[in-house]
C-alpha cells in the first residue's frame, strides 16, 4: 500500500542542487569577479590568478557547507572511463594542532596526476610520469555524494607534462573552438552580425540493461568482461516486441526514480526512461546540452546508472553486446549547432528550398561525411560494438546520410534544374476516428537504419556504443564540419557575385557528394551491394577502422585546425590496437577459464550420473534408447568443447607473444574471435542437454527475465 506521508519529491527546487552552477555563481561571487569569470567561458579568455583564487574560495565553501570534505580533479583519460584522486581541503596541522579547510586558485585550476599509469600510446614513458589536469570552467563544477561521502569534482582536460592531449575532453575542446570559428565566418557571409559564440549542442539517449546483481555474480564471464561468453537462448527472446515501451516493472521503477533524482541533482535534465526492445533493456535520454557538457553528463549517467543499479540489488550492464540473440546497447549521439542569441542553424524552416544559408549548411555536412566516412566509423569504433554494428538492432558498418523526402526532393532539384523551386508539404494524418484530432505531420518519416539521419533540426549518429564517451565522435563531427566550413568560406570570401557562388557551391557540393545520401533499408543486403557500387567503404571492425586516424587524410585534418597533432593520433590508434588486444586476451582467458573449471566438470558430473541412470534402467530390463542417446550427445558435445578449448589456449598463448601492436590485434581479430565462437557453439548445446541443477552459472533466461 502506497505511503501517504513520503515525501513529495520537488523537481524544480532538487534541480542543479548539487552543482555550482551559474545561480550559485551569481549569489556567491563578487560581482566583477563573476564577470570575469564569464569572459573566459563565453569568450575564451584567459583566467588569471586573482579571479581563480575567489573562485576557488567560493567553491569549497559552498562544497563543505553540501558536507564535502574532499575535491578532485574528474577528467576522462584514455581509458574508456573516468578518473579521480581525491585530496582533504584540511591544511597542515596549525601550531595549536588544529587544521583549517581550504582551497586555492591554484589547486581549481591545475592538479598533477600520474601520467605514465594511463594509457598514452608511446607518448610518455613509464619513467615519465608528470601530467596535468586542467579546470574546464566552461562544465560546472559538482558535489557528489556516495559511500564516500561528498566529493566535490571539478571537470578538467587531462594532458602530458609536454602538452599532449590524453583524454577526451581537450581535443573535445579544441574541435568546438574549430566549429565556432569556422561557422562563425560562414554565418557572417550571409549577414548574422549579431551571433557572438557558436556552439554544437548535443543529446545523447543512453541504452543499458538491468540484471539481477547476485545472478550477476554467479556470471564470471560478465564480472569479467561485461558480456556473456556462453549462453543458450530461452524459449522466448524479443521476438513479440512486447519489451519495448512496455509498462515498467516495479523494481525496475522503482531504480529509474532514484536514478533521475541522482541525475537532477547533478544538474544533468535526464528526461524520457523506457523498456527498449530487448528483455531487460531500457534507455534514458536528458535535454540537449552544449557539446562538452553533454559529453560529461554522459559520463556522469553511466556512472550514477551503475551506482543506483548496485544499491537497489541490481546491475548495469553497459556493454554493447551483453547477450547474444537479441538487441545490444548503444547511444544515439544528436547533433546540432546553435547561437548565443538561440539560432539552430540546422532548422530548415518551413521552405527549406528558400533557406539558402541552410542549405549551404547542409551540402557542407554532406561533404564531410562523404569525405571522412572512415573518421566517423572509427569514432563508433570499439571491441563491443564490433558484435552490434551491422546486425539488423543497429546501424550497418556503411557510413551514409539520411535526409527524407523532402530534403532529398529539394537536393534533387539542384542537381537536375540547377534551382529549387518548392518543398514538398507533410500534410494531414487522418485516423479515421471521429474523437481523435486531425494533426499536421511531419514532410519527412524516420529512418532507424541509417547511421547519420537527419530529423527535423539536428543530425542523428546511431552508431556509437552504449559504453563509450561521445567525446569522441563529436571531435570527429565538429572537426569535418569546420574543414567543410572552411572551404567554402574560402571560395565565397573571394565571389565578386557572392549570390551565384553560393548557388553555384550547392550545386556543386550536392552533386559531388550524392552518393552518401541513402534513404532506404540499410539493413539489406542490395545497399550493401548499392554502397560498393557507390564506392562507400565497408568497414566491418574496429580493427580494420583503426586505421582510417593516421592516414594523411586526417592528420592533415586535424593538424589544419589544432585538433589533434600526429603523434597524438598515432598515439591513440596505437591505444585503440592495444585495447582491441587486451580486451579479446581477457574475454579469450575467461572462456578457457569457465569451461575448463566449471562447465567441463560440470557436464562430466552430469555424464556421470546419465550413465549411472543408464545402468540401473538396464538392470531393470527396460528401454535405454533416450538416456543412452543423451549420453552419446553429451559425451560428443563435451569432445568438441575439449578439442575447441585446446584449439583457443594454443592461439591465445600465440597471440599474448606477439609483440607489434596492429599485428596482434589483427590477430586476435582474425583468429582468437574464432576460435572462441568455434568453442562457444558446444557448450550453448550442452547447456540445452544438462540438468539445470548441474548447470554452474544462471541461463538467459534467469537473467533477461528474472528481474
Amino acid at each position: 500500500m502506497e505511503d501517504k506521508n513520503k515525501e513529495k519529491i520537488n523537481v524544480v527546487e532538487l534541480f542543479g542542487s548539487n552543482v555550482f552552477n551559474d545561480k550559485i555563481m551569481q549569489e556567491r561571487l563578487p560581482k566583477k569577479v563573476y564577470k570575469e569569470l564569464h569572459k573566459t567561458i563565453d569568450e575564451g579568455k584567459e583566467l588569471d590568478p586573482i579571479t581563480a583564487e575567489v573562485v576557488a574560495g567560493a567553491m569549497k565553501d559552498w562544497a563543505v557547507e553540501k558536507g564535502a570534505t574532499h575535491y578532485t580533479h574528474w577528467f576522462q583519460p584514455l581509458t574508456g572511463f573516468t578518473a579521480e584522486k581525491h585530496d582533504a581541503f584540511i591544511t597542515a596541522p596549525h601550531a595549536d594542532g588544529t587544521v583549517s579547510m581550504d582551497f586555492s586558485g591554484k589547486e581549481l585550476i591545475k592538479g598533477e596526476p600520474d601520467a605514465s599509469s594511463f594509457p598514452s600510446g608511446g607518448l610518455r614513458a613509464t619513467f615519465e610520469a608528470r601530467g596535468y589536469t586542467a579546470w574546464d570552467c566552461t562544465s560546472p563544477a559538482f558535489v557528489r555524494e556516495d559511500s564516500a561521502g561528498a566529493i566535490l569534482c571539478i571537470p578538467t582536460a587531462f594532458c602530458s607534462y609536454t602538452g599532449e592531449a590524453l583524454d577526451q575532453k581537450t581535443p573535445l575542446l579544441r574541435s568546438m573552438q574549430a566549429l565556432q570559428t569556422q561557422t562563425l565566418r560562414l554565418i557572417r557571409l550571409f549577414g548574422n552580425t549579431t551571433s557572438r559564440k557558436v556552439t554544437p549542442s548535443v543529446g545523447v539517449e543512453q541504452e543499458y540493461f538491468i540484471v539481477d546483481r547476485q545472478k550477476y555474480l554467479k556470471r564470471k564471464d560478465l564480472i569479467f568482461t561485461g558480456r556473456t561468453l556462453f549462453g543458450a537462448m530461452p524459449p522466448k527472446g524479443q521476438e513479440l516486441d512486447d519489451h519495448y515501451f512496455g509498462v515498467i516493472r516495479q523494481r525496475i521503477a522503482g531504480f529509474m526514480k532514484e536514478v533521475n533524482e541522482e541525475l537532477w541533482k547533478l544538474g544533468v535534465s535526464a528526461k524520457t526512461q523506457h523498456n527498449e526492445v530487448a528483455p531487460a533493456q531500457h534507455e534514458l535520454a536528458p535535454i540537449y546540452a552544449e557539446c562538452n557538457v553533454a559529453a560529461d553528463h554522459n559520463q556522469i549517467i553511466m556512472e550514477t546508472l551503475k551506482q543506483v543499479a548496485e544499491r537497489h540489488g541490481l546491475q548495469c550492464l553497459l556493454h554493447e553486446k551483453p547477450f547474444a540473440g537479441v538487441n545490444g546497447s548503444g547511444k544515439h549521439n544528436n547533433w546540432s549547432i546553435t547561437t548565443d542569441d538561440g539560432i539552430n542553424l540546422l532548422d530548415p524552416g518551413k521552405t527549406p528550398h528558400e533557406n539558402v544559408q541552410f542549405l549551404m549548411i547542409l551540402t557542407c555536412i554532406l561533404r564531410a561525411v562523404d569525405r571522412h566516412a572512415d573518421l566517423l566509423r572509427e569514432s563508433a569504433a570499439d571491441v563491443g560494438n564490433d558484435h552490434r554494428l551491422g546486425a539488423n538492432e543497429a546501424p550497418p558498418a556503411i557510413i551514409s546520410v539520411f535526409l527524407g523526402e523532402q530534403l532529398e526532393d529539394v537536393l534533387e532539384q539542384l542537381i537536375s534544374t540547377g534551382s529549387a523551386t518548392h518543398s514538398l508539404k507533410g500534410g494531414k494524418l487522418h485516423t479515421g476516428v471521429k474523437t481523435l484530432p486531425d494533426f499536421a505531420k511531419d514532410a519527412t518519416d524516420r529512418n532507424r537504419t541509417s547511421p547519420f539521419a537527419f530529423t527535423g533540426n539536428k543530425f542523428e549518429f546511431r552508431m556509437v556504443g552504449s559504453r563509450d564517451s561521445v567525446a569522441e565522435c563529436n571531435v570527429v563531427i565538429n572537426t569535418i564540419v569546420a574543414e567543410a566550413f572552411s572551404d567554402a568560406c574560402d571560395r565565397l570570401e573571394k565571389a565578386e557575385d557572392f549570390e551565384l557562388a553560393v548557388h553555384d557551391l550547392i550545386k556543386e557540393y550536392a552533386t559531388e557528394h550524392q552518393r552518401i545520401v541513402f534513404n532506404g533499408n540499410g539493413y539489406s543486403e542490395e545497399w550493401v551491394e548499392e554502397a560498393k557500387r557507390r564506392g562507400l567503404p565497408n568497414i566491418n571492425s574496429m580493427v580494420e577502422a583503426i586505421p582510417a586516424l593516421v592516414t594523411d587524410k586526417a592528420i592533415q585534418l586535424f593538424g589544419k585546425f589544432g585538433v589533434f597533432t600526429e603523434a597524438e593520433l598515432r598515439s591513440r590508434a596505437e591505444i585503440q590496437y592495444e585495447g582491441y588486444s587486451k580486451a579479446l586476451n581477457i574475454e579469450a582467458r575467461a572462456m578457457i577459464d569457465i569451461a575448463s573449471k566449471h562447465i567441463i566438470p560440470a557436464v562430466m558430473r552430469f555424464s556421470r550420473n546419465l550413465a549411472g541412470t543408464v545402468n540401473e534402467i538396464k538392470t531393470a530390463g527396460a528401454d535405454v534408447t533416450v538416456p543412452m542417446n543423451m549420453l552419446k550427445d553429451t559425451t560428443a558435445l563435451l569432445s568438441q568443447t575439449k578439442l575447441a578449448l585446446a584449439k583457443l589456449q594454443e592461439a591465445a598463448d600465440q597471440a599474448a607473444a606477439m609483440e607489434n601492436g596492429r599485428e596482434q590485434a589483427e590477430y586476435y581479430h582474425e583468429v582468437v574471435f574464432k576460435d572462441m565462437e568455434e568453442l562457444r557453439v558446444p557448450v550453448d548445446k550442452l547447456e540445452m542437454i544438462v540438468d539445470k541443477e548441474e548447470w554452474p552459472m544462471p541461463s538467459y533466461g534467469d537473467l533477461l527475465f528474472e528481474v
